[in-house]
């Protein structure tokens, strides 16, 4: 299977563990990359950018969107706020076709065209729908049968939903804990899990959402959760990055691990904490890892 990767800027930035993480997964997986980024391809615009200037964020999706469609491959995520993101522009496109006529006008300075053929999907979703559940069983060599975790889909993968085309695909809204139990984890629900990490109103108001922080690693840590896994890497930084003051503040001693998505994969797929990038975490994720069985 071949995908047009598009990384997102956290996963290469703010916590870059996540991207090599990732690579290593799709390897096994048996995906050819072609990677987006390397094509010159930008952010999403998600939040300032969006909020300031939505048609110029429009123009960037587009304009990812026309180079995916120039080599003839489908686009792979592995964010969840891209993922909202460039749905929603997408949406907006393709529903107008002045707009996209509008946005095309841009484009043609590099030669490019959006044609609106492309459908941006999550690798949490092409596990359910591309792969299959019942093979993705076939790559787990080391089974988290141990391990209870806690699913963390954040805000942009769940909603819109018309966006993110639900009705069509109604398995995407129990994707994460259906993909956690194929790899033998014990899923630990909680209400929590679709509901805001804090990191968009971190720079305006850092007290709230370091509080959304503690309240929701707090709350899986009650029910005996050993970690939460997120397919977000924004969620992952706010989550992981802003425990530390969550706890100050909360005055809780609560130390949750955080896992991306690809890395509690890595897990099942039997690599090391080293190529998965785990001690590069705030909170440490030792106690993960002697659940599984693996040396920290």
């Amino acid at each position: 299977m071949k995908y047009a990767l598009f990384a997102g800027c956290v996963s290469r930035g703010g916590c870059p563990e996540l991207y090599p993480a990732t690579l290593k997964v799709c390897q096994k997986l048996g995906f050819f990359l072609d990677e987006l980024h390397e094509r010159g391809a930008t952010c999403t615009g998600a939040g300032v950018l969006q909020e300031k200037n939505q048609f110029l964020g429009d123009v960037f999706n587009a304009r990812t969107f026309a180079i995916a469609e120039s080599i003839g491959l489908k686009i792979m995520t592995i964010c969840s706020t891209c993922q909202g993101v460039m749905s929603q522009a997408n949406k907006r496109l393709k529903e107008n076709p002045e707009y996209l006529a509008k946005v095309n006008g841009y484009l043609a300075d590099e030669g490019l065209e959006y044609k609106g053929t492309a459908q941006p999907r999550h690798l949490l979703w092409i596990l359910i729908e591309d792969v299959g559940i019942e093979k993705l069983k076939t790559y787990v060599t080391q089974p988290l049968t141990n391990l209870r975790v806690a699913p963390f889909y954040g805000c942009y993968i769940i909603r819109p939903s018309d966006a993110l085309e639900f009705k069509l695909h109604p398995e995407r809204e129990d994707s994460l804990e259906r993909v956690m139990e194929a790899l033998g984890a014990d899923v630990v629900d909680f209400p929590g899990k679709t509901r805001c990490c804090g990191f968009p109103i971190l720079t305006i108001n850092e007290k709230n959402s370091v509080s959304m922080v503690a309240k929701h690693t707090s709350e899986v840590k009650d029910l005996g959760a050993d970690a939460m896994v997120t397919p977000c890497p924004l969620c992952h930084l706010n989550l992981d990055g802003y425990q530390p003051k969550a706890m100050q503040q909360s005055q809780q001693n609560i130390n949750m691990p955080i896992l991306h998505l690809p890395q509690l994969l890595g897990l099942a797929m039997g690599f090391d904490a080293k190529e998965l990038g785990l001690s590069r975490h705030i909170i440490s994720a030792k106690k993960v890892l002697s659940k599984v069985g693996i040396p920290a």
